[in-house]
Formats: C-alpha cells, sequence, structure tokens
C-alpha cells in the first residue's frame, strides 16, 4: 500500500506545447469553402457546416425564424419523411444535428470512415431538398411554443434573456433570445421558413470545417459529388442597427414566491479579435473567470451568498459584452450585488503578479484538453471562422498567454466599467427593494418577461 503525503505539493509537470495539425483549404465547385485538419487516430470524421443564418436574421415580429427552421429543416428530406431519415442515419452510426445561435445555423455530422460518403450524400439532401411540410412544421412549432412557456418557471433563463434585451436595447437583433417569443414564433410560418431557407441556406454564405480520418483528394471529390446540388448564391451582409435606445440600468422581473435571486450585471465591450483580447481573458480569469477568482472566493467562500459566481467576455460576430452572472439566497441579493460591485471596482487597482501567474498557469494547461476529441477541435475552428481570427492562432495561443505583462492586464481594466453597468434582479421584488441601498432604487425599472418595462 503506498501512502501519500498530501502535505506536499506535487511538482508541475514538463513545460506544456500544442499544435494542430496543418490547416488546409480548399473550395468546392459551388464556391463553398472547406477547412480542414486531418486526424487519422481514430476512423471517424467530423463535419460542421456554418451558415450565416442565426437569430440575427429573423424578421421583425418574428423572432425564432432562424431557430425554427433548424428545428424544421431535417424533418424529412428527399424520399425520407422526418423518421426514415433519423433511421437512415442511426444504421449508419452517424451523429446529424441542426441548430441556430446568434450569428449562425450549424449542421453537425460526425460519421463513421466507412459511411462518410452515404452520411455526407443523406446531410446534402437535407440541405438540397427539405421538404418543410405543414405538419412537420406545425409539430416543431408547438414544441418550441412549449419550451418558450417552461422558461417562464426558469428564472436564469429569463435572467439571462431580461439581460441581453436591456444591455443591447430593442433596435440591435443581438437583443433578443434565439429561440424567440411565443407570441412572435406562433406568426411564423411555413412560407416564412421556405423564404428563409432560399434566402439565407446558400454555399457564398458559409462555410464547412472538416476533421478527421480523409485526405484532401478524397474529401474535395465526395464534397463535390454530395454537395454539388447544393446551388451557389451570394453572401447575404447582415446590417446590425447600432442605435441604443436604452441607458444603464437596474431591471427587476418580479417572480413571486421565488427563494432566490438571479442577478446579472455588465456592459458592451470591443471585439473578440480586437488587439487586447489575450490581458483582457487573463484578467477575467482573475476578476470571475474561475474557481479560485476574486468575484467567486468572495461571494461563495468568505460570504457565503452563493454556490458559484463567475463573470466572463461573451463574443459574438458583431457584438460582445463583458457580464458577471450568480444567484443568492433573496435576503442576499442587496449585499451579493454590493460585493460584486465592489470587485469590479476593485478590479481597477490592477492585479498581483502572483495572480497573473497563476491565472497564466491555469490558462496555458487546460488549453490543450479542448482539442481531445474531434469535435472539440472543429468547434474551435469554427469559432476562428466566425471570428476571423488567424489561420495559426491556435498554435500561437500558448505563447500569447506567456507574453502578456503585468502592465498589459492593469491597463485592460480599462475593460471593465461598473459605471455604465446594466443589471437584472429577478426574485420576490417586494423582497428584493428594500435591500437596495438609494443609488439602486433611483435606477429600478420594473420589466416583464420579454424584458420590456411595465407601463
Amino acid at each position: 500500500m503506498i501512502l501519500l503525503n498530501r502535505s506536499v505539493k506535487p511538482k508541475s509537470a514538463e513545460e506544456i506545447n500544442f499544435s494542430l495539425p496543418q490547416l488546409e483549404k480548399l473550395k468546392l465547385e459551388n464556391g463553398l469553402e472547406v477547412y480542414f485538419i486531418k486526424k487519422d487516430k481514430l476512423p471517424i470524421l467530423q463535419f460542421d457546416l456554418v451558415i450565416s443564418s442565426g437569430s440575427i436574421c429573423d424578421l421583425p415580429g418574428k423572432k425564432g425564424l432562424s431557430n425554427l427552421f433548424a428545428m424544421t429543416v431535417d424533418e424529412g428530406a428527399g424520399d425520407f419523411d422526418a423518421l426514415a431519415l433519423s433511421d437512415e442515419f442511426d444504421s449508419l452510426g452517424s451523429n446529424f444535428s441542426v441548430y441556430s445561435s446568434q450569428d449562425y445555423t450549424y449542421f453537425g455530422l460526425q460519421t463513421l470512415k466507412e459511411h462518410f460518403k452515404r452520411s455526407l450524400e443523406l446531410m446534402g439532401t437535407v440541405l438540397t431538398k427539405p421538404h418543410f411540410n405543414d405538419k412537420d412544421f406545425e409539430r416543431e412549432q408547438r414544441k418550441i411554443i412549449t419550451r418558450l412557456l417552461q422558461i417562464k418557471d426558469e428564472p436564469d433563463e429569463i435572467a439571462d434573456s431580461v439581460f441581453e434585451r436591456n444591455l443591447f436595447g430593442s433596435l440591435n437583433p443581438y437583443a433578443y433570445q434565439v429561440a424567440g417569443y411565443e407570441s412572435d414564433v406562433r406568426n411564423i410560418s411555413t412560407k416564412d421558413i421556405k423564404e428563409f431557407y432560399k434566402t439565407y441556406i446558400t454555399p457564398g454564405n458559409s462555410v464547412l470545417i472538416v476533421v478527421g480520418n480523409s485526405n484532401v483528394e478524397e474529401l474535395e471529390e465526395a464534397l463535390n459529388r454530395y454537395l454539388n446540388d447544393w446551388k451557389a448564391g451570394p453572401a447575404n451582409q447582415i446590417e446590425i442597427n447600432w442605435a441604443r435606445d436604452i441607458l444603464p440600468s437596474l431591471y427587476i422581473f418580479d417572480k413571486k414566491d421565488s427563494v432566490q435571486t438571479e442577478i446579472r450585471a455588465g456592459h458592451l465591450s470591443t471585439k473578440r479579435n480586437d488587439v487586447d483580447y489575450f490581458p483582457k481573458t487573463i484578467l477575467n480569469t482573475i476578476l470571475g473567470g474561475q474557481f479560485t477568482s476574486r468575484i467567486n472566493l468572495n461571494l461563495r467562500e468568505n460570504k457565503g451568498y452563493t454556490y458559484g459566481a463567475l463573470s466572463r467576455f461573451n463574443y459574438f460576430k458583431y457584438e460582445s459584452y463583458f457580464g458577471v452572472s450568480t444567484s443568492v439566497g433573496t435576503e442576499n441579493t442587496g449585499s451579493a450585488l454590493n460585493e460584486i460591485f465592489n470587485e469590479l471596482k476593485g478590479i481597477k487597482n490592477g492585479v498581483l503578479p502572483s495572480e497573473l501567474d497563476f491565472a497564466k498557469s491555469s490558462l496555458i494547461r487546460k488549453f490543450p484538453s479542448s482539442f481531445e476529441t474531434y469535435k472539440q477541435i472543429a468547434a474551435n475552428l469554427t469559432g476562428m471562422v466566425v471570428h476571423s481570427l488567424p489561420d495559426d492562432y491556435f498554435n500561437t495561443y500558448i505563447d500569447n498567454i506567456k507574453n502578456v505583462t503585468l502592465d498589459d492586464v492593469n491597463s485592460a481594466v480599462k475593460y471593465i466599467s461598473p459605471e455604465n453597468s446594466t443589471v437584472v434582479l429577478v426574485g420576490e421584488k417586494e423582497k428584493i427593494i428594500p435591500q437596495l441601498g438609494d443609488d439602486w432604487r433611483d435606477m429600478i425599472i420594473e420589466v416583464d418577461i420579454e424584458g420590456k418595462p411595465l407601463k
């Protein structure tokens, strides 16, 4: 029996080195751009098709259109109804999925090497010959409406939605949740879905990420064959209205009989490909991005207000924001809110060398674990494409983290702006408001479940 002396700290492993295999690019006959990384340890391939058709493309009064499209596009295609199509993928051992985010619609396919051509053929059928039957559409529409009704009982979902609605302002498409709203979803028709498909689902509006056991020649031949019917179309330019119609305030959604309060606080920030990304990443790791961060140690360990609190920079294609989120007992709402802002103000005084070293070590040592599976590699490449990052971004990531200095991080505190923050509280109003100081009370706006001010 071997006894471990737990009083002795284990020595760190050797220097972390990381590099991805060579990224290869090709363009298909229909104009589709393809990014390919060969990985041959396992007999599988991962395909991620990224189409610029997220919820920011939703029509006014029809929020949730992109999401409903993603729900219906694979409900039957070509010679297959919905059940037969699903069974065909299952029989090949392939996993096919479609979902929508704020910026993109994603078609995901993971398949065995021996079945990848047939699986690719099926994905091509979904892309080019979707049924969009009224019966299938109505079934998926009901599913979404049911889910939206369920969200009304989920304070964390409400808090996220209300926060982004009032952070961005109603004129900005990022203000609206991907799933949409019940009244909007009921207003969407099969005709809307077909028009959305015609407008946005084109090769010119897309990028295909492929990771797995193949080679450029085999892959290019298969893609040209099975995606050949997907005809070229123009890239769609999204226009974002940058105007703000709401000033930073404290928004309360009254959740009757709630024993906890969901807290969200934050402000707009610079985009993902900004030159200060790495100092901001390290700064946030220290502030609220890991278990030992200032915010979490304060609210969880020192005060016992919560099981966990975190902060992060959230990046979309055209927008980004810094946000803090946590859930606390109702009786601790005011105190927790004050402690969060004490930390946001405190970080403006700078960070310690020991904090910088620990944050760097944490980020560097966990970085390779984000590339363990083919699906993870494809997801990271997707982020690279979405944010227009350089091709060598991942191979230089560790060096970029190492090169950040204490002065760099302390300069990045300018990206934390407590005085410009929007705050959202979801909980029992009558118990929350008495805990707030006069400064907070003067900012209060009560909102409905969609984040709109109550009259």
